[in-house]
């Protein structure tokens, strides 16, 4: 049977239980997730992400999908194309609106083009660049795919642009003392280090999950997040209604881990619980302690993965201060179709520069290890 496609503004149109089967088990891309970037006010038009979800069905079955949002600007993607908007400004062309295949906010690989299937992906992506084409838009991007999709989107004629994240793979460890033996000496030593002074500040650290995240814990953990973004100088893009919304529907996929000073708490980490991938998101300090950052952020995520037999813990975008915690390099990436072929070729010339750069950083990286030879 051929499929009918079919765009949908708004989530609630969708049956939940039919999306959260397309996209399997990653919590970020859960119907719930996306349904509170929306009703909480955080990826809707009226900051720049307007969605637009591509349905594919066959007969009543839904059968695929796709996250779209027309985006009229760039941020909260952490793939930066800024050079390619003034690229096409200083030629008046409109860069934006673009359209867009993410989670808003998160920079997490993962499913884009939700089907069973490579052929009903490939379908999904060859129905974007449709869509893309027969509207106008500038281009098509699809942000941190899996591999899966890059196989289907390959096929579909988008280019790809290499990007690195790092991320922590457990081992079969026994305890942190067991990960922390596998380092060499020099970085195992800084860990050390910044554990104890947390230890001398008498700081002490909690986990907690689910209905453990009572409202004060909440609040205080926003306080953080929003003063985080405040110290670089922009506004939070989520809000304290989000995060309401998330623990009211996936507050089982909720972690926080919760850094308490003589029994006060003064800084907080948000992690994301998959079936066996924890997501390091969010965290924010209101007093300063050497060290506080790297415990809260990796160190504690790290000792909680090992506890309850998590696989990989994914720190989050950039950073190579997280390969000194055990974190490795992992090389992700982004997919773009351009409708202006003058400017396709131009992006193809500066793909074909940019991705060798980006390969020997990542074998770079990889020469400076964190653990034993």
């Amino acid at each position: 049977m051929s499929p009918t496609f079919s765009l949908v503004h708004h989530l609630t149109d969708i049956n939940a239980e039919q999306w959260d089967q397309l996209a399997g088990d990653h919590p970020l891309l859960r119907h719930a997730f996306l349904l509170a970037l929306d009703q909480a006010g955080c990826a809707v038009a009226e900051t720049g992400w307007a969605p637009h979800y591509l349905l594919m069905h066959r007969g009543e079955a839904l059968q695929g999908a796709m996250p779209l949002y027309l985006k009229s600007h760039s941020r909260g993607e952490y793939v930066f194309d800024y050079a390619w908007a003034q690229a096409f400004e200083r030629h008046g062309l409109a860069y934006y609106p673009k359209l867009l295949s993410a989670v808003p906010f998160t920079p997490v690989p993962g499913p884009r083009l939700l089907a069973a299937t490579h052929a009903d992906r490939v379908l999904l992506a060859r129905k974007a660049i449709e869509i893309t084409r027969d509207n106008g838009i500038s281009s098509l991007h699809i942000l941190f795919p899996s591999l899966n999709d890059q196989a289907a989107l390959k096929e579909a004629g988008f280019l790809f642009r290499e990007n690195v994240q790092f991320h922590w793979f457990n081992q079969g460890y026994r305890s942190l003392d067991d990960f922390l033996a596998s380092l060499n000496q020099q970085k195992r030593k800084k860990i050390k280090q910044d554990r104890k002074k947390s230890l001398q500040a008498n700081v002490s650290f909690r986990w907690l999950q689910g209905d453990e995240i009572d409202d004060d814990t909440l609040a205080f953990f926003y306080q953080c997040y929003y003063q985080t973004y405040m110290e670089h100088g922009n506004a939070p893009y989520l809000s304290h209604d989000f995060f309401i919304r998330l623990r009211r529907s996936m507050a089982a996929n909720m972690m926080i881990v919760l850094a308490e000073k003589d029994g006060a708490p003064i800084a907080s980490a948000l992690n994301i619980r998959g079936n066996n991938t924890l997501y390091g998101r969010y965290w924010g300090s209101i007093e300063f302690v050497p060290g506080l950052h790297f415990e809260t952020c990796y160190i504690q995520a790290i000792e909680f993965c090992i506890a309850h037999g998590i696989a990989i813990f994914e720190g989050g975008a950039q950073g190579e201060h997280k390969l000194s915690r055990g974190l490795l390099p992992v090389q992700t990436c982004s997919a773009h179709w351009i409708q202006d072929q003058r400017y396709a070729a131009a992006i193809t010339e500066f793909l074909s520069r940019e991705t060798p750069g980006v390969q020997a950083y990542i074998n770079e990286l990889q020469e400076h290890s964190p653990f034993k030879k």
